[in-house]
């Protein structure tokens, strides 16, 4: 019976201090979670903070694209009702102008086929984004000059930033140039004093060489086309949906990998 009695003991000591090492895994365990939840929590906080920030930064890109689509739409319309046909960009509200109008081959100076193209088109684009509506939001006016594939890269940097300099030149003097001559009948197109003051406070004219070619149906290089001069605008914020997207294009390209590597 005794010899029953120290077994039995024996065997309840093994199972106390089972259970007291049972007792402290879960009191690690209990502490463990315990930094789990702080964390979770914490991840929580910061989640919600970037889900407000988001929502906040989506409002603002919501904003601008409407600003944007409104520019766009006005612009359409405003060269529709003076029977002016243009090419611009539907989704950027791009103007392009053909170089081979406005200047002679290899040229710098204005024609004067060219001077009455820019003097039919330009002063009706800029007063669309001078509006009071649309000022407000407008970052630059760009004047971007291209050239063909032909010849040296650097001699056509040169020509592209003469071309694209002399359309800025003459949109901001267009109104004396015209009101001094019998090149064109006025019919209220042209920008004010203030107007012309405050477009040379958004003016930015680049030349770009060769680069962007434009392509045609088969892929080859179309150098008419090529040669041309383009007339944009950019808002203040459109940096910042620039920026956006491509940190949302970059974690869905992170999400997309991730679930390949599954």
């Amino acid at each position: 019976y005794t010899a029953e009695i120290l077994a039995q003991q024996s065997e309840l000591d093994e199972k106390n201090s089972k259970l007291s090492s049972q007792d402290e895994q879960l009191d690690k365990q209990k502490k463990l979670l315990a930094e789990l939840a702080a964390q979770l929590k914490e991840q929580q906080a910061s989640l919600d903070e970037k889900t407000s920030l988001l929502a906040t930064q989506q409002k603002k890109i919501d904003n601008i694209i409407g600003v944007k689509a409104g520019v766009i739409e006005a612009l359409q319309k405003e060269f529709s009702k003076n029977n002016v046909s243009v090419d611009i960009d539907a989704q950027t509200g791009a103007l392009t102008l053909n170089a081979n109008v406005l200047f002679d081959y290899d040229k710098s100076e204005l024609t004067d086929e060219g001077k009455q193209e820019l003097a039919d088109i330009l002063p009706i684009y800029c007063k669309v984004l001078l509006q009071k509506d649309y000022k407000k939001y407008l970052a630059e006016i760009i004047i971007d000059g291209y050239t063909d594939t032909d010849g040296d890269y650097d001699y056509n940097l040169e020509l592209s930033q003469k071309r694209s300099l002399a359309v800025a030149q003459y949109l901001t003097e267009i109104r004396e140039n015209f009101l001094s001559s019998d090149l064109l009948d006025i019919q209220g197109n042209f920008l004010d004093s203030t107007q012309s003051a405050n477009l040379q406070n958004y003016l930015t004219v680049n030349g770009h060489s060769m680069a962007n070619p434009v392509l045609d149906a088969d892929g080859n290089v179309d150098k008419d086309a090529s040669r041309r001069v383009e007339v944009k605008f950019r808002l203040k914020d459109d940096e910042m949906i620039n920026e956006l997207n491509q940190i949302m294009n970059t974690d869905k390209t992170s999400d997309s990998e991730k679930s390949g590597s599954n």
